[in-house]
């Protein structure tokens, strides 16, 4: 099994990971924050996705979904359309409203399809290419890409017990 392929597998697992955190949630237990300060299941779901959106701009040279295909203005949040959540204070995380799991899940599908996408047409050699020199060493895109899979399924893992509490009872206990 090569390179890509482990990628393919790996981007694959991702739907069900945040379809199981997201499931059929409202938008008020969307919202949600466990414990009074946890970050609410939306908000990881959107974090991860716009993640995911900006390191494959910036890895392949495509525009960011967010903005492209208008989901920042559908969205009508009041944070910059560049942020992606990285050190979000407590009232930044508030500002992200979910209308409902089929928004936020529209958004997640339409990343995902490019990210599979891009990562079926590579080659084995592309994955050494350099798209981050800020890094010592710098970052390959096998880093990049294994490094956005990390994130992504650490943030659905979060989402699914963030889901886990709200739906056992009183998500500030």
């Amino acid at each position: 099994m090569s390179a890509v392929d482990v990628l393919t597998e790996a981007f694959g697992r991702l739907p069900d990971l945040v379809r199981g955190a997201v499931g059929d949630l409202d938008a008020a237990q969307l919202t949600v924050r466990p414990g009074g300060s946890a970050n609410p299941v939306g908000w990881l779901v959107w974090h991860l996705t716009r993640v995911q959106d900006a390191h494959l701009a910036e890895a392949f040279g495509h525009p960011e979904i967010w903005r492209a295909e208008g989901y920042a203005g559908r969205w009508d949040l009041s944070l910059e359309p560049e942020d992606t959540g990285f050190g979000h204070t407590a009232d930044q995380v508030d500002a992200v409203q979910v209308g409902s799991a089929q928004q936020l899940l529209d958004y997640f599908d339409a990343v995902h399809r490019l990210a599979v996408t891009l990562v079926a047409g590579l080659r084995e050699e592309d994955l050494q290419r350099v798209v981050d020199e800020r890094w010592d060493p710098p970052v390959t895109l096998l880093v990049r890409l294994v490094s956005m899979l990390d994130d992504a399924v650490q943030h659905a893992g979060q989402a699914a017990y963030a889901r886990g509490i709200i739906l056992a009872g009183d998500p500030t206990d």
